[in-house]
């Protein structure tokens, strides 16, 4: 919501098809003033839909969509967002400077495109022509070009894809500079990593809706894991067929459990490895409330 109390984009009942595939069945969000929106759901869950249908890419078939209480095809609404979508055709003959520029043009009160080099990590390629640079460095050159036109509500499709992790940690701070500033902005992202550590609100969608909403900690608070670490001469295929461990893996030298009684297995694994040691016990993360929200939908 802005301000005002208003929210910053609505999509109200929303249904959308393509042909025999249903994309959205009743799809209702908003947009809120300040914060960062995840946007999560495994593929087909209709996310790139929402967010064609909030920045006017496509029409509903039925329901509400509205940006900054417009029509998401009036140039007005549209000149208060910045998008980077996963797929980007720029000139390649252009240099990232030119092409900063011209984007800036577009708006009627953009950021200096210097000031949007420098947040995103780009100001020393701005001589450089675009079709020379790697993967990741036309990753952060759409970061920038995204951020010209000084945005109130900023969607980033999976930002970080291709990224080193360099510029993934200089992205998020960045990212939590923009929300700091008051920029809302909606994330889609198949690193549930980066949800966690960057959403004030997660929707996760599955078959055409949202099927749960709300903090990351909220999520996690839904599910019945704990996560448990440690250094063992026990195999993970021995502990996976115990009662208690609901998956096992090994991460280098550390076996990881999921677990609903985290006592029960401390005790066992204890009683079955006397040398057992390096034990860490965490409430479960935003990837396992995900995988369960998710299968229960399916």
């Amino acid at each position: 919501m802005d301000g005002n109390g208003k929210a910053l984009a609505r999509m109200a009942g929303v249904h959308k098809r393509y042909g025999q595939v249903e994309a959205l069945r009743g799809m209702d969000l908003e947009l809120r003033h300040g914060e960062l929106l995840a946007l999560l759901g495994p593929n087909g869950a209709g996310k790139t839909t929402a967010i064609g249908l909030l920045l006017g890419l496509v029409r509903a078939d039925a329901g509400s969509v509205e940006l900054f209480g417009r029509d998401p095809q009036d140039i007005r609404a549209r000149r208060g967002i910045g998008v980077m979508l996963q797929d980007a055709d720029l000139p390649p003959t252009l240099r990232v400077g030119e092409l900063l520029r011209l984007t800036a043009s577009y708006y009627p009160a953009p950021r200096a495109p210097a000031e949007a080099a420098q947040l995103a990590g780009v100001d020393d390629l701005m001589q450089r022509f675009y079709g020379k640079l790697s993967g990741g460095q036309k990753r952060r050159v759409q970061f920038a070009l995204a951020l010209c036109g000084n945005p109130a509500l900023l969607f980033l499709d999976e930002p970080t894809v291709g990224m080193d992790i360099q510029s993934r940690q200089q992205l998020w701070a960045t990212v939590r500079q923009l929300v700091a500033a008051g920029c809302s902005i909606v994330l889609t992202t198949h690193y549930l990593e980066e949800a966690e550590a960057l959403a004030n609100r997660v929707c996760v969608m599955a078959r055409g809706r949202v099927i749960s909403e709300g903090t990351v900690d909220a999520l996690r608070a839904r599910v019945a894991l704990t996560r448990v670490r440690c250094r063992r001469a026990l195999a993970p295929v021995v502990v996976k067929h115990w009662t208690e461990v609901a998956a096992a893996r090994m991460d280098g030298e550390c076996l990881w459990m999921s677990t609903p009684r985290a006592e029960d297995l401390l005790r066992r694994l204890l009683a079955a490895d006397p040398a057992l040691h390096g034990i860490e016990v965490q409430a479960a993360g935003l990837a396992e409330a995900f995988t369960e929200l998710t299968s229960e939908a399916a």
